[in-house]
């Protein structure tokens, strides 16, 4: 089996990939074998259906839409809007992306068209619609729904609407469970890899609420996080040292023998630099990570400070 990455930034980091799927595309040998780019994922900064983080992704669209078909690279729009009503289903900002992104594969090698690019999806009533308006899409059930009882992701999985079902991070190590699974179920599963969150979080589905409605354009307090070192921010030391945190020897040792191919990294708020750290550990081989480094922004007269 193979390991499909799920990469953050479709929108919010369209400079960094222009330069670095080149790269990947054409030193293959940099990377190891037993992964691949399962997708790209994102959603404009501005994006009234947009949820999980806001105010990121800026690239024009019809820009990230011709370098990801130029790599034939999978889109997914995030659209987890966990608190969208009727009225905003009508946004036009948001139906336009769906109707520029939207596509099937109908090549000969495709025996039934199949859509090529996704949704990240929570709201059902957003996923009701979309499926109407716009069939070219897949889905793939949002981790702001915060799954994180065994019964309820088992019942996300056998929903013939998603392809894909991202549960809570913290379900990542419960292997007994996980090994019960079926291979329809276990080929639906995309792990969340490197989660920095508080493991102890009870408030995590209110953070996500918090999110929503700020994208929706209510002025709203910001979320008080309980995580012991919330003034820390983002560190990927950290995530390491997470109860959930999933490496590649994880990957390769465990999840891939048990039949599990679909990884999720996070970190669409986060800036470049740390990105091209996730993609370094996740696919680079260690011979080969100063040469990316090198071919991405490394010169000889660089200054850090």
């Amino acid at each position: 089996m193979k390991a499909y990455y799920h990469l953050p930034g479709l929108f919010e980091f369209y400079e960094f990939y222009k330069v670095f799927l080149p790269i990947f595309r054409e030193h293959r040998e940099y990377f190891y074998d037993w992964c691949d780019i399962g997708s790209i994922y994102g959603a404009p900064g501005d994006c009234l259906w947009g949820g999980g983080r806001v105010g990121f992704g800026d690239a024009d669209p019809v820009k990230v839409k011709s370098l990801m078909e130029a790599y034939n690279i999978s889109m997914r729009l995030t659209f987890s809007n966990s608190m969208l009503r009727q009225e905003h289903l009508s946004d036009p900002k948001c139906n336009e992306l769906c109707a520029m992104f939207e596509g099937r594969d109908t090549s000969a090698a495709c025996d039934l068209p199949r859509a090529v690019n996704g949704i990240i999806i929570h709201s059902d009533l957003l996923l009701e619609y979309i499926k109407k308006k716009y069939p070219g899409y897949y889905f793939v059930s949002s981790t702001t729904k915060v799954l994180t009882g065994f019964e309820d992701l088992c019942k996300e999985l056998d929903r013939e609407d998603f392809d894909y079902v991202v549960p809570d991070f913290r379900l990542n190590k419960e292997f007994d469970k996980l090994s019960s699974l079926t291979d329809d179920q276990k080929d639906k599963v995309e792990f969340l890899c490197n989660e920095c969150c508080f493991f102890g979080c009870y408030d995590r589905k209110k953070c996500y609420e918090n999110v929503s409605l700020k994208c929706l354009g209510q002025k709203v307090e910001d979320h008080i996080c309980v995580s012991p070192d919330k003034d820390k921010g983002y560190r990927f030391s950290d995530a390491m040292n997470n109860p959930g945190f999933i490496g590649i020897d994880d990957i390769q040792n465990t999840y891939l023998p048990m039949g599990f191919s679909n990884f999720k990294i996070e970190g669409r708020s986060l800036g470049s630099a740390i990105i091209l750290e996730f993609l370094l550990y996740y696919m680079t081989k260690p011979s080969y990570q100063l040469k990316v480094r090198e071919e991405i922004y490394l010169d000889s007269s660089l200054d850090l400070f």
